[in-house]
């Protein structure tokens, strides 16, 4: 397929707290470079203001309760029909976020057309107002250099594009993880199925630089959705070291007592409730993540 005949569409999820953010996203989509970028705007357990007045069409879920973040992506995707049938890629962006530039949607066409293998692009996020990007937010162990585009093992959650042939072939994201580490599940599905996974740097989210732990339920969240990564994804002798690789990290961290008590109750809660569907990756899935960088037990 050539880069020309990509159709392009885009999920956005909100809460609706940032109605003046969502429509400044909304905007910056409409003015992207060749055909337009057909948008779902999600509420996820909220009503969605009129959204009118674009240059692209634009749909509207509404979900009746917060589903957390994978569920209410699902939404979205779901919305372009079975699997995300009705475009060839979608691009899932934070409500609060902006595209400063008009070309990366083209870009992400002409990315998926060169590579068939391309699965996933995850973009770089950089702060407005200083240009800066938080090493949290460059999907790979050595991450000085935000400005260095390579191949990943996972991507960011709300800067990114998805072929939607990934979704039809290996499943959308996890559902009940409800927030943290959706995207690293989706990941490891899709790199067992023989995706590929790339950090282009020249594709940019503005994003106010945050804290993930502003977020209160982020302890307990990241330490039972780690474990359950493992569970259902990791050969059986991987599956107790990459817990206990992240409890040991968590300690030489050194968290407050609040923040390790609700971490060490999301711990306990990913060992003792169910996790959904386990499907082990290949070990030669193992030996290429290991090849990229990250094995998977870190």
């Amino acid at each position: 397929m050539t880069a020309a005949a990509l159709r392009l569409g885009a999920v956005v999820l909100t809460m609706g707290d940032r109605p003046a953010q969502l429509r400044a996203l909304l905007e910056t989509i409409g003015k992207q470079d060749g055909d337009p970028v057909e948008v779902v705007v999600v509420g996820n357990g909220t009503p969605l203001p009129t959204l009118t007045g674009f240059p692209m069409p634009v749909r509207t879920v509404e979900l009746p309760e917060n589903v957390g973040i994978p569920a209410g992506r699902n939404a979205g995707v779901a919305a372009f029909g079975p699997g995300g049938r009705e475009v060839d890629a979608l691009l899932f962006l934070d409500d609060d976020g902006l595209l400063p530039n008009t070309d990366t949607a083209e870009r992400c066409r002409a990315a998926f057309a060169a590579d068939p293998r391309l699965g996933i692009i995850s973009f770089r996020i950089a702060d407005p107002e200083t240009g800066a990007t938080q090493r949290r937010h460059v999907p790979r162990l050595r991450a000085s250099d935000p400005l260095r585009s390579s191949r990943v093992t996972t991507f960011l959650g709300g800067a990114n594009a998805v072929r939607t042939a990934v979704f039809r072939q290996v499943g959308g994201l996890p559902d009940a993880f409800f927030y943290a580490h959706e995207e690293t599940d989706l990941a490891w599905r899709a790199l067992d199925a023989g995706w590929m996974i790339d950090y282009r740097s020249d594709l940019v989210l503005h994003h106010p630089a945050t804290a993930p732990s502003r977020h209160a339920i982020y302890h307990r969240m990241v330490a039972r959705n780690r474990v359950w990564l493992a569970r259902r994804n990791l050969p059986g002798p991987l599956v107790p070291v990459y817990p206990g690789v992240w409890l040991l990290l968590t300690l030489a961290r050194r968290p407050s007592r609040t923040a390790l008590r609700a971490w060490f109750g999301g711990f306990r809660e990913g060992w003792n409730t169910p996790c959904g569907p386990r499907s082990p990756m290949k070990w030669r899935t193992v030996w290429r993540l290991t090849r990229l960088g990250r094995p998977p037990v870190i």
